[in-house]
């Protein structure tokens, strides 16, 4: 009678044993799946952030080529925008474009107030070129206090 007790005993002992491994294994494995989940949404943020860049570029590119440059003042230097619904709570990007020109006196006359890092260029048929430079921040959603994120993006285009 003794050894049936013992028996029972050793059963439980091994349910329980049993039982704990399990829960640790359990907690491992949603430990994780949290930290998968949280990569995952750091690498959707940093992809999304280039292709705004990458989209934002051609922006700025096509709003040069749209504007005058000889003699109205239009000369475009920046382009400030927002995505999505809250940037400044990680709910969005914040996205600034900087223009800098390079060209001939002549392609670039009413650019004297913005930036030019060059305008001594020797032929009129070089011709124009600008930097741009993108820079798309964001917060992280589980931390907006925290700082901001941010993608730079820079592209030297012939126009």
């Amino acid at each position: 009678m003794k050894n049936r007790e013992m028996r029972k005993a050793f059963s439980m002992i091994t349910a329980i044993f049993v039982i704990v491994l399990m829960a640790t294994v359990a907690v491992l494995i949603l430990s994780l799946s949290g930290k998968m989940v949280k990569e995952t949404t750091a690498q959707f943020q940093r992809e999304q952030a280039m292709l705004l860049a990458k989209s934002y570029t051609e922006y700025a590119v096509m709003a040069v080529t749209a504007n005058d440059r000889n003699g109205t003042g239009n000369c475009l230097s920046d382009i400030d925008g927002n995505y999505g619904a809250d940037p400044a709570h990680g709910k969005g990007y914040r996205i600034r474009v900087r223009l800098a020109y390079i060209g001939h006196a002549d392609q670039i006359a009413s650019c004297a107030a913005t930036r030019t890092f060059a305008n001594n260029v020797v032929t009129e048929k070089t011709p124009l070129n600008i930097i741009v430079d993108v820079y798309v921040e964001y917060k992280d959603p589980d931390n907006p206090s925290g700082p901001w994120l941010a993608y730079h993006r820079r592209t030297l285009q012939k126009i």
